[in-house]
């Protein structure tokens, strides 16, 4: 997929039965299951794409430690919530309820990524923040240099965001250092 058929595949936001949020993005990936289950899950591979580390074992109740780049902001504790190998992980990245699922269909993958949110009002910031770094992940399965320079698409797609989403999904702006 090419850049700009991702900015068409923009996520969507839904309220839960508990009343959290939910963001969810799909993407259709022409590559092998194992191939993208390694990018979303190890080390490695998640400095081209992820916004932070995830330090810890990668099993159903170890306690994580998420640290952003340059110290862009302070570490964050979480708890890997439920893992299953090449099929799904699930983990609490801070107040929120990150889970990443892969599934293979044809020659390729499908990668869904649901955030659960405590608070609608971050919805479309953090939109544009799992937007941005889809297309650096899928840069980086593509082999191409510098995955995260993709990610300054959050500036493009943020509009898109709070439009979709309205005001009441946009009253937390921007992280620090995005304008």
């Amino acid at each position: 997929m090419t850049p700009n058929q991702h900015e068409r595949s923009y996520g969507s936001v839904e309220q839960l039965d508990d009343g959290r949020w939910q963001l969810r993005f799909t993407r259709q990936l022409p590559y092998p299951k194992a191939k993208v289950w390694h990018a979303i899950t190890e080390p490695e591979h998640l400095t081209e794409w992820f916004p932070t580390t995830i330090e810890g074992e990668r099993t159903a109740g170890a306690t994580l430690r998420f640290t952003f780049p340059g110290g862009q902001a302070p570490p964050m504790e979480g708890e890997m919530l439920s893992y299953e190998h090449e099929s799904f992980m699930e983990l609490r990245w801070g107040p929120d309820i990150l889970r990443l699922e892969v599934r293979a269909i044809g020659d390729g993958t499908e990668l869904t990524l649901l955030d659960t949110l405590e608070e609608r009002g971050k919805s479309a910031r953090d939109a544009a923040g799992w937007h941005a770094c889809l297309e650096a992940l899928d840069v980086s399965l593509r082999g191409e240099p510098e995955p995260r320079e993709h990610m300054s698409i959050w500036n493009d797609v943020h509009p898109h965001y709070v439009e979709q989403f309205g005001p009441e999904g946009a009253t937390i702006g921007p992280p620090e250092g995005v304008k």
